[in-house]
């Protein structure tokens, strides 16, 4: 079983699939509390659904591309088995998770989209740090910068650990914190090959607005 705050068909908002249409299986529950959060509504509540009956849901769409996210969707176990099953039938899948949880586990079919904490999130001390040797070249790194020291911190992530080149790098400023020019201004100034990331779904749609 698996609790569940909403399924839903929308166009994919971000990462290097940004624009497509995408069905988001959004899992109940996050320890997290990243200070940013645009989705404290999937903390608590949901509906106890088996995978099963989450693929019946995701086959209605029609769609091929689906995302599993949260919450933390690694918080609850069985969304490993809920990946396989749909990468089973053929889904592109899509896995967005905090990098608190070790990604390991979690069928090679499938993209993760890792979220590395920066300081402004006051998440940092969870990360796992393991998961970024773990990411393949089909993966994603994403980095939600709130200010010039969450993009300094960044920076200098990126060449500790050489992440350039072993997937895309994501850069994405908090939406109404950091304005998206001085972040594109930042990167291009030190030559960064990073994407300059917006959530696109925040302005098509009332950014506050759920299910979309």
């Amino acid at each position: 079983m698996l609790r569940v705050s909403e399924i839903y068909l929308s166009i994919q908002g971000e990462s290097t699939y940004v624009g497509l249409p995408c069905v988001f299986v959004r899992l109940t529950g996050c320890s997290l509390r990243c200070s940013w959060c645009d989705t404290t509504h999937a903390f608590y509540g949901g509906t106890e659904m088996t995978i099963t009956e989450v693929c019946e849901q995701v086959q209605s769409q029609g769609t091929t591309l689906v995302e599993i996210t949260g919450g933390e969707p690694l918080d609850q176990p069985e969304a490993i088995l809920l990946v396989e099953r749909l990468c089973n039938l053929d889904y592109d899948v899509l896995i967005e998770t905090s990098g608190a949880k070790d990604i390991a586990p979690l069928d090679d079919r499938a993209h993760v989209i890792l979220d590395v904490k920066c300081p402004g999130s006051k998440m940092t001390e969870h990360m796992h740090w393991k998961n970024l040797s773990e990411v393949k070249l089909k993966d994603e790194m994403k980095f939600v910068i709130a200010d010039r020291i969450d993009y300094d911190w960044a920076v200098s992530i990126l060449r500790y650990y050489r992440l350039i080149g072993r997937c895309p790098v994501l850069f994405s400023p908090v939406f109404g914190t950091l304005e998206p020019h001085a972040l594109t201004e930042w990167v291009l100034h030190d030559h960064l090959d990073v994407r300059v990331q917006l959530q696109l779904h925040k302005y098509i749609w009332d950014p506050q607005a759920q299910g979309v």
